[in-house]
């Protein structure tokens, strides 16, 4: 039986009337999302570009492909590193069982993938389980469709979290994110604060050995392999010298969460999205113009102290989560700035407070998350402002 005819074959089911019709919404978003929709706009419309929010949804997962290839690789990647360095010749647990038909060499890239997919699917498909009990709990309360805004949140979520995390962490995220930063405001378009910084937010604070420090970014218990931002905060420029190379760093063959390493997968992805008008430019640039203009003012300051206001701005661009947090997170349509001359403001903000934080601030050497989250709550007030000088000078122009 082909999908088709599957999809055909359950249907009367989740139709208006049918026995399961508060699916209906998710029926129709998972027929949809394969094939094309028949009830298609005709004729003339008001409508000034043909993408809606399922067709944007797809084009910011599809976007994110080449960050998934590289965390199930480079995942798999730093746990067959670091068992070689320890001398281990296998892992305990059910992952054993797989790996026996793959070995654990790093120099094997069909067992770093392999691996690191073991790791990466059992947080997303516990991600997509608990956070879609909550989406259709939702819809089913306030009686309207599932859309596919949750899709979108569920990769991104996922791709931001260490390999190791424990799953019961996962689903208390996810929920959290879910339902206090989208659903208690309406739902998807509603939110003003990014779903998934919002559950990632929620675990730094409440678990944070569990999603900070050393051990939890390799998946090999009992060893620790710091972050490069970790290196830098502790030793500056030559601590990370030592360990990792500006192209590592920009590969992404460096510790860190599953899917933000590889600065060169998310420029990918970035120019994927810049092509389908998904991504605003002027969020993007802005976030890497202030992120250039604050890190080279704070090494032209310079400090005795502190070994990070010497790290220039193209080491700043290959650390941590900088490149996919300002692809995927800061350019989010609904927590970001809408105005044209806001989304500059509004990137540059986040740029300028990411080098802050991370230079600035000797405990939280990582300063993406918290930027991001942190220009949300003020882009309503940056359009608003934004707006209102627009007013007044069509005014002055007018009298």
């Amino acid at each position: 039986m082909s999908a088709r005819d599957f999809l055909d074959s359950i249907e009367p089911h989740f139709t208006k009337g049918g026995k399961l019709e508060k699916y209906y919404g998710l029926y129709e978003m998972v027929d949809t999302f394969i094939y094309t929709p028949s009830d298609v706009t005709r004729g003339k419309t008001h409508v000034r570009d043909g993408n809606d929010l399922k067709r944007t949804m797809t084009f910011v997962v599809i976007a994110t492909a080449f960050c998934i290839l590289m965390a199930w690789y480079n995942t798999g990647y730093q746990a067959n590193q670091a068992m070689e360095t320890m001398g281990l010749t296998a892992i305990e647990g059910w992952r054993r069982i797989p790996m026996v038909l793959f070995g654990y060499s790093p120099y094997n890239p069909l067992s770093c993938l392999v691996h690191g997919m073991l790791y990466f699917f059992p947080v997303y498909i516990t991600t997509l389980a608990v956070g879609g009990v909550w989406e259709v709990l939702f819809a089913t309360v306030r009686k309207h469709e599932v859309n596919e805004g949750f899709l979108v949140s569920s990769m991104l979520y996922t791709l931001i979290l260490p390999p190791d995390i424990p799953l019961w962490q996962v689903a208390l995220g996810i929920s959290f994110g879910i339902v206090l930063g989208k659903e208690v405001f309406g739902g998807t378009g509603k939110n003003f604060l990014n779903p998934a910084l919002t559950g990632r937010a929620f675990l730094f604070f409440a678990y944070p050995a569990s999603i900070s420090g050393d051990s939890v970014w390799v998946a090999v218990d009992g060893y620790s392999g710091a972050t490069a931002l970790s290196l830098a905060s502790q030793g500056g420029l030559e601590a990370i010298k030592g360990s990792f190379s500006w192209l590592q760093a920009f590969l992404g063959f460096i510790p860190g969460s599953m899917g933000e390493t590889s600065t060169l997968a998310c420029i990918l992805g970035a120019t994927f999205l810049l092509y389908t008008r998904v991504a605003s430019y002027r969020i993007i640039f802005g976030v890497l113009g202030g992120m250039i203009a604050m890190s080279t003012l704070l090494n032209v300051i310079g400090s005795n102290t502190n070994p990070m206001f010497a790290i220039p701005w193209y080491w700043h661009l290959v650390l941590g989560g900088f490149a996919f947090g300002t692809v995927f997170m800061a350019t989010d349509p609904v927590s970001a700035a809408v105005t044209d001359t806001g989304r500059w403001i509004y990137g540059v903000l986040i740029g300028v407070m990411i080098i802050i934080i991370r230079v600035i601030n000797p405990a939280f050497p990582e300063g993406v998350m918290l930027a991001i989250l942190f220009s949300n709550m003020f882009a309503p007030l940056i359009d608003y402002f934004v707006v209102q000088a627009n007013i007044r000078r069509r005014i002055k122009r007018h009298g």
